[in-house]
């Protein structure tokens, strides 16, 4: 009986990248946690940008597309939507095609505000919701020296790894 391609490369690395503008009255969503900050990220969805370069890189590593195909911004039904749900959904379709996340592996590119008293929590978000050991996920973050548009404080990226393995 021949191999699948998966079964052939067991393995597979995938990379995501999100950014969102900053905007008064939106709340800070980051990894499914509310951050206390006076500006929010501006999106269809609650714009978690962490969350948005997971998925595209959890869909990129299994070939399955990326986070506008799957939810574009222009179906109601995303409207205001928590993105952990979002990654709920990613997770369904990555099981029923029988991958399984090794690692992740997150940062966030923020001027302001300061999350490391979040980490922790953002960490457990996604362990949870991935249903993975702590110990799997990495997240840290960093500035842009005040450079560019993210350090002008305007607005918010991420970039996102992961290993998946064929089951």
């Amino acid at each position: 009986m021949p191999k699948s391609k998966e079964s052939l490369f067991p393995f597979r690395v995938g990379f995501g990248y999100d950014v969102h503008r900053l905007e008064t009255g939106r709340k800070l969503i980051l990894c499914g946690v509310d951050i206390p900050y006076k500006k929010g990220l501006l999106g269809h969805s609650d714009a978690d940008v962490m969350i948005h370069a997971l998925i595209d890189a959890l869909l990129g590593a299994s070939s399955l597309g990326d986070i506008g195909r799957l939810f574009p911004d222009t179906d109601p039904t995303y409207k205001d939507i928590s993105s952990l749900i979002l990654l709920s959904n990613v997770l369904e379709i990555l099981k029923e095609q029988r991958w399984q996340i090794v690692n992740i592996d997150l940062t966030l590119v923020a001027q302001a505000p300061k999350v490391s008293p979040y980490i922790e929590k953002m960490r457990e978000n996604i362990s949870n919701t991935c249903n993975i050991d702590i110990s799997q996920v990495s997240i840290k973050a960093t500035t842009t020296e005040g450079l560019g548009i993210i350090g002008e404080g305007k607005a918010m990226a991420a970039y996102a790894v992961c290993l998946i393995r064929y089951e």
